[in-house]
Parts: structure tokens; C-alpha cells; sequence
């Protein structure tokens, strides 16, 4: 009985011989690799909560990933630096804490995010809670 006939070879990046079953398998298992490595950082999928966010009282704040999350930094006026939340999630909601620049105090809170607005909220013991909405600079 005669051996079945060897698939073609191809050659491949760097040289090497592969066979076509083994090209489309890297194809593959390189597209599944950078389907997930996107999906493992807030930034990559660019969440609406990013950028720059104008406060009602003229002062900016920006929201940036920080590790897994997102920080709320004050960008300018009397409290800029100052880290104001850490939420994480996905639009629109997004949960965790929020911080009292003013005596650096967190709460239980949320941002969310509404077309060119953002909804920062902070709760006491979940019953007393306070809202500000921010628009989009």
C-alpha cells in the first residue's frame, strides 16, 4: 500500500516550513490572543467615561484608566491632582468610590455616563447621597 501524499509545505515568517493546516492555526490562535489581550484593559475598548470633564464651577477634572479602573483627577483649581473617584465597569455605570477633595473622605459612589454628561455620585451609608453633573469639555 502506497504512503497518502505529503500536503504541500509553505513557507512561512522567518523562513521556517510550515504546512497550511498549521499557517491557518497560528492565524487563528494569533487573532484569538489579541481579541483577548483588548478586552483585558479599560482603555482598549476607549470607555465614553475618558477624557476631560468641565465641573460647574469652571474647573476641570479627567478620567483615565488606572490599573483595571478609572481614576477622577481635578485637572485644575484649588484641589488639581487630587484624585476625586475611582469607579470601575463599563458604560454607562460605572462603580466605586468617590472623594471629598475638600477632606478626603470616600464614599460608596457611581459615575455615569449620558451622552456629554457625567453623573458623579457619592452615598453615606447609602442613605444621603449627592450628585454632580459634569459636561464634556
Amino acid at each position: 500500500m502506497a504512503a497518502p501524499p505529503k500536503p504541500a509545505d509553505e513557507t512561512v515568517d522567518g523562513g521556517a516550513i510550515a504546512r497550511p493546516c498549521e499557517v491557518t492555526m497560528t492565524r487563528r490562535l494569533l487573532a484569538v490572543l489579541l481579541a483577548v489581550s483588548a478586552l483585558g484593559h479599560p482603555a482598549a475598548a476607549a470607555e465614553p467615561i475618558l477624557g476631560d470633564w468641565l465641573i460647574p464651577n469652571g474647573e476641570i477634572a479627567t478620567a483615565k484608566a488606572c490599573g483595571p479602573s478609572f481614576c477622577i483627577i481635578a485637572a485644575s483649581g484649588k484641589y488639581k491632582g487630587r484624585q476625586v473617584a475611582r469607579v470601575s465597569g463599563t458604560a454607562p455605570l460605572y462603580l466605586g468610590e468617590v472623594i471629598d477633595p475638600t477632606t478626603g473622605k470616600s464614599y460608596e459612589g457611581s459615575a455615569k455616563v449620558e451622552g456629554a454628561s457625567l453623573t458623579l455620585k457619592g452615598c453615606a451609608f447609602k442613605i444621603v447621597c449627592r450628585s454632580h453633573v459634569w459636561k464634556r469639555r
